[in-house]
């Protein structure tokens, strides 16, 4: 559906403004632009739902990598200063943009290299993938990765200093903690070297953020570097979760989202049946407003509830949103059992307002 080419990447009027978005099923996402350029304050790797589906939090903003080929180093990132400049123009490497069902995927040419970035979420997680696959090359590439970090809600912006970011050697990567009562994060890899780093960058600046009269001006903290060295053929996975343990495996992480994606569209057919590539892309869509919520505080025996996120980047799941797109998200989709969910949450909602409503009316009625 979304396939474009060198021509497009390398220009930044397009690169630049065409944004990409995955997501958890939780209230989490990883959102950015082609271009990898940040634009917006809700741009980032894991913006983790911290108290799904909100306690959206900021906690990996980017990756800007560097591959190295016979000795010349090809920057593959780009960040738009508080000056306005576009420094670097990794773009400029970039030879093709694709999805895979939901999945992103940044082609860079690099001498006569080719390498390929994947980024997705598991469902279920806190946690993104981002696997690098040297498909081509005459030689080996050595890719060093510096890890920008953050600890903020998503609807806001961080100056240095804002906390003491504490960076862990761990086995596999780093575990990060903005200060004693942040919940700590990881950023783990399945072969690359890790070294904590504490470097505050400063100036970003969100050009949609200025456009919608926001704080365009935003810091973030270079806190760890990641370096491997890949022979043509071979792959490395960068990890960023709010688990200590999530598994390194990027073939197998990424081989069941690809499943979790070929059941959504197995479902939809018993609806929608033929259907065209279009269809399949909305079916896919569709899914990524579907969310878990818990209900009974989690109590055991108790199935969990579903619901639907109103729009990303910054809505959260409402009633009347979550009512008026129901049908379409999950009854023309063949997802029954996830409607009947979402009914069943918000009848407790629903029920708790009559409630209080009641007790105010007589309330109301005593003091009169």
């Amino acid at each position: 559906m979304l396939d474009v080419g060198r021509g497009l990447c390398s220009d930044p009027r397009f690169s630049t403004e065409r944004e990409w978005l995955v997501t958890n099923g939780l209230g989490g996402y990883a959102s950015g632009t082609v271009a990898g350029v940040l634009t917006r304050r809700y741009h980032g790797l894991l913006v983790a739902a911290l108290q799904p589906p909100v306690g959206r939090t900021l906690l990996v903003t980017k990756l800007d990598e560097t591959a190295t080929c016979d000795g010349w180093a090809h920057p593959l990132f780009a960040n738009r200063w508080d000056d306005g400049q576009l420094e670097p123009e990794g773009y400029h490497h970039l030879e093709r943009f694709h999805l895979e069902g939901t999945t992103p995927v940044w082609t860079f040419a690099c001498a006569d290299a080719l390498l390929e970035k994947r980024v997705w979420m598991q469902q279920g997680a806190n946690t993104t993938y981002i696997r690098y696959d040297l498909c081509r090359g005459s030689g080996p590439l050595e890719l060093s990765i510096k890890a920008i970090v953050n600890y903020r809600d998503h609807h806001g912006n961080t100056r240095a200093g804002d906390w003491p970011m504490r960076a862990e050697q761990v086995p596999q990567g780093l575990r990060l903690t903005a200060h004693d009562s942040a919940i700590p994060f990881y950023l783990l890899s399945d072969r690359a070297e890790h070294t904590p780093q504490h470097e505050w960058y400063t100036g970003y600046f969100l050009s949609v953020g200025a456009y919608r009269g926001l704080d365009a001006l935003d810091d973030n903290l270079y806190a760890g570097l990641f370096e491997v060295t890949l022979q043509p053929g071979e792959s490395t996975t960068i990890v960023a979760s709010t688990e200590a343990n999530p598994s390194l495996d990027g073939f197998a992480a990424y081989a069941e989202q690809r499943e979790h994606e070929r059941l959504l569209l197995e479902s939809a057919r018993s609806c929608l049946a033929p259907m065209r590539p279009a269809v399949e892309q909305l079916v896919l869509a569709a899914d990524q407003f579907v969310v878990c919520r818990s209900l009974n505080d989690g109590a055991p025996g108790v199935p969990e509830g579903r619901s639907v996120i109103a729009g990303y980047h910054w809505f959260s799941d409402w009633g009347r949103d979550t009512m008026i797109s129901l049908p379409g998200l999950t009854l023309a989709t063949g997802r029954h059992e996830v409607a009947a969910r979402i009914l069943r949450t918000f009848s407790q909602f629903v029920n708790w307002v009559a409630q209080t409503a009641k007790l105010r009316c007589r309330q109301a009625f005593l003091r009169s």
